[in-house]
């Protein structure tokens, strides 16, 4: 029998996505949410919810697939794809999330500088990840986007802005999750 002191944040990488990469998502998790963490692949096939028209996979579908994947003791589960993700009511997205649910995915695709015609930067590239995956993560755990400049639970709908954006949580999220707040800046 599982409890929920036994219970995991499963992060489920879905294609080839940098072992270093992996490594730096587990660990601001682990230091984020203070849960064990647990990477685990997936070499399932995911075309199914690529659609041809706008050259994307949808998100939803992807959500739900993950859903499939994850393990009894998962608390929470995020897939992580190398894909360009949309949802239908919107162009693209860095990540989704169920709130307050059980399931969360978050994608590189769009994260790459070189995507927008600059140069490439790998320490960025992860730093925008590990922002998406806790903001994603965040909503899981049932967080709203967050008005608070700085905040991780900010709205990103560019990369300027998660760039702007601070890995923490402000005081009223971290409140929420009943975390320490976030350490002010000198």
């Amino acid at each position: 029998m599982t409890t929920d002191s036994d219970k995991n944040i499963i992060l489920i990488s879905n294609g080839i996505i940098t072992p270093g990469y992996l490594q730096g998502v587990k660990d601001v998790v682990f230091q984020k949410f203070r849960l064990p963490v647990t990477i685990m692949e997936n070499q399932g096939e995911i075309s199914p919810f690529f659609d041809a028209y706008r050259k994307q996979y949808n998100a939803n579908e992807l959500l739900k697939e993950t859903a499939t994947l994850a393990p009894a003791n998962a608390l929470k589960t995020i897939g992580l794809f190398r894909v360009d993700l949309f949802i239908p009511i919107l162009t693209y997205i860095f990540g989704q999330a169920i709130f307050q649910g059980p399931t969360a995915v978050a994608s590189l695709h769009r994260l790459k500088n070189e995507f927008y015609g600059l140069k490439k930067d790998d320490a960025l590239v992860l730093e925008r990840f590990k922002k998406v995956v806790v903001h994603e993560l965040g909503h899981a755990f049932g967080l709203k986007h967050c008005h608070q400049y700085g905040c991780v639970m900010n709205s990103s709908t560019y990369v300027e802005e998660l760039d702007q954006k601070s890995i923490d949580f402000c005081r009223k999220c971290a409140m929420e999750l009943e975390l320490p707040p976030m350490p002010k800046k000198s």
